[in-house]
């Protein structure tokens, strides 16, 4: 931490590099060995498909505005 007075002010800046890595080591430790990233990204693809699956026509119609309103990402970009 560095404090600076200058007249009536005070500038407190903190360097929380440490703390962030520190914060990821213990996430990724918290996570496991079985923590498998790239089956996660997958599970997460396959459950947009499913959810946006089978839409009747007025359920495709709100999907296809937002996608094109950029709301949501297209098919296969999720």
């Amino acid at each position: 931490m560095i404090d600076r007075n200058t007249s009536d002010h005070h500038i407190v800046e903190f360097d929380l590099t440490a703390d962030e890595a520190r914060r990821r080591t213990e996430v990724v430790a918290a996570l496991g060995d079985t923590w498998d990233p790239l089956a996660v990204l997958e599970g997460e693809a396959d459950a947009y498909r499913l959810l946006y699956s089978n839409l009747d026509a007025e359920q495709q119609a709100t999907y296809d505005m937002l996608v094109s309103a950029g709301v949501l990402p297209a098919s296969g970009q999720a």
